[in-house]
């Protein structure tokens, strides 16, 4: 019989245990100049639905009005992306006008349940004008059981889109869109303005002067006519989301009271056709966000529009949009990493308050129409806005957000921002693109050069209140954040 000797536990543990820490010494100078790769990025995509019910208010005009059908349905559509040390959500709600104070109740329940900063969270409306009334705009003031239901639907989506977190590769394009993007506002011929709302003889444009008005000289501005976007898809080719951005105010063309997610609906659908037919699990998510688009609608002056039935042209730019897209889509150089980053600031801007004389004509106006169920004219509607302006603050705070997915930035506006203003910045930056009506709301932002020739978008309300050197001031800002944010500062 044979008899093996048994090792000494203890001996045995030093001897594995050297053996282990020379091995690492031998692998050590190779891992550190090869240290493993980094996680692989992720993405994940969700929608909730916002539609209000029937009898909701409704805002976009200057009279309220109260939603008697739903064509289609108001949607939230979130993007979130992960690098393995960054996490950012982007979020696009169907609706006219979102102010701050609600966004920020989002993004703090986000921040708490996901983890995602509430720096890293750019929320934006889409602007079509046939959704619920969220803000107190115009003569429509929200049912705050309605604010805070979206509010909740967006921390769902964001939620949703965290749990759908996958990886993922990642693409942008640009396209061009030029048949459907108008500067509204028109130079007239001298003595062919009529006088403001508030008694002002000084305008030199007029916004939609009329289809073939012979008083026009000229559109007062530009266009910009790219449709930019990013996109995203899993490691088995299945898309996952695309998030693209087009310089165009709603269009209409309908009922005033239909519930409707206007073209950026129609884009959603149409795109969904194009790239991702077949149903999937989690579903595509389409998002169209509003551009700078301030000055900008679907009115050829020049050129009269055959007659259309109701949702037609809608339907027509929601098309054009997604055929553009999907051809530029064919393009798209896929990535399996982009580094991403986030940077937001408070910048103060100065607030254009009514003057003595400007308040003493709105009382009186004010109270000759005290017993009006509604007002009607646009004396009446101006003269309570001087009277609410007159409440506001000297300055308010604006929040100005870059973010740096890849190669591309996308800047955020918490306002109705001109098509000059994100030509000027694609000149500073040509991978940034623009959000409007992002973060908060401070109405209209005019250049400086438009703001001087007046015109609607500059008539002192609560949705056109900043003072006319507002924009310079914001570019500066994103200048600043896009170039921390290359430098990796």
């Amino acid at each position: 019989m044979t008899t093996h000797a048994t090792a000494h536990p203890l001996r045995t543990f030093t001897q594995l245990s050297l053996a282990l820490l020379f091995g690492i010494f031998l692998i050590w100078p190779t891992w550190a100049e090869n240290p493993p790769p980094a996680a692989n990025f992720r993405a994940g995509a969700a929608i909730s639905d916002v539609t209000p019910p029937l009898g909701s208010s409704m805002n976009g005009y200057l009279q309220d009005r109260h939603a008697t059908f739903i064509h289609d349905p108001q949607h939230v559509r979130a993007l979130v992306l992960d690098d393995g040390q960054t996490k950012l959500a982007i979020v696009v709600v169907d609706s006219c006008v979102i102010g701050r104070k609600l966004f920020d109740q989002a993004k703090k329940q986000i921040e708490e349940t996901v983890a995602i900063p509430v720096t890293n969270q750019m929320m934006s409306v889409t602007h079509s004008h046939y959704c619920g009334t969220m803000e107190p705009v115009g003569q429509s003031e929200p049912d705050p059981d309605y604010q805070q239901f979206v509010v909740s639907r967006i921390v769902d989506a964001v939620r949703c889109a965290a749990h759908n977190l996958e990886p993922a590769q990642i693409g942008w394009g640009i396209g061009r869109v030029p048949q459907h993007v108008f500067n509204r506002r028109y130079l007239m011929k001298e003595g062919t303005v009529p006088p403001t709302p508030l008694g002002v003889t000084t305008d030199q444009v007029k916004m939609n002067p009329g289809v073939g008005n012979p008083n026009v000289i000229k559109a007062a501005g530009p266009t910009d006519p790219e449709v930019r976007f990013l996109a995203v898809r899993s490691m088995e080719g299945r898309l996952i989301a695309l998030h693209a951005s087009y310089g165009l105010h709603y269009v209409g063309g309908f009922d005033a009271t239909f519930i409707s997610a206007d073209y950026y609906g129609a884009f959603a659908r149409a795109l969904t056709d194009r790239l991702s037919p077949k149903p999937s699990d989690p579903p595509f998510v389409p998002i169209m966000a509003n551009g700078t688009s301030g000055d900008i609608n679907n009115v050829d002056v020049f050129h009269k529009r055959e007659k259309q039935k109701p949702f037609e042209q809608v339907t027509i730019v929601g098309t054009d949009l997604a055929d553009e897209v999907t051809k530029a889509f064919a393009k798209i150089e896929w990535h399996d990493q982009a580094s991403l980053s986030a940077r937001q600031r408070e910048l103060t801007l100065s607030v254009r308050r009514p003057t003595a004389e400007d308040l003493t004509r709105a009382e009186k106006i004010m109270a000759e129409s005290r017993d009006l169920p509604q007002l009607t004219t646009l004396e009446q509607v101006y003269a309570r806005e001087a009277t609410l302006l007159d409440k506001f603050p000297e300055e308010v705070s604006a929040p100005i957000q870059v973010f740096r997915i890849g190669d591309i930035q996308i800047a955020a506006i918490p306002g109705e921002v001109f098509a000059e203003i994100g030509l000027e910045v694609k000149k500073l930056h040509p991978d940034c693109s623009v959000i409007s009506l992002a973060n908060s709301f401070h109405g209209y932002i005019p250049t400086p050069g438009q703001f001087s020739m007046g015109g609607y978008e500059t008539w002192p309300a609560r949705w056109s209140y900043l003072a006319g050197d507002s924009s310079p001031k914001i570019v500066k800002v994103i200048d600043d954040l896009v170039k921390e944010l290359k430098e990796g500062k």
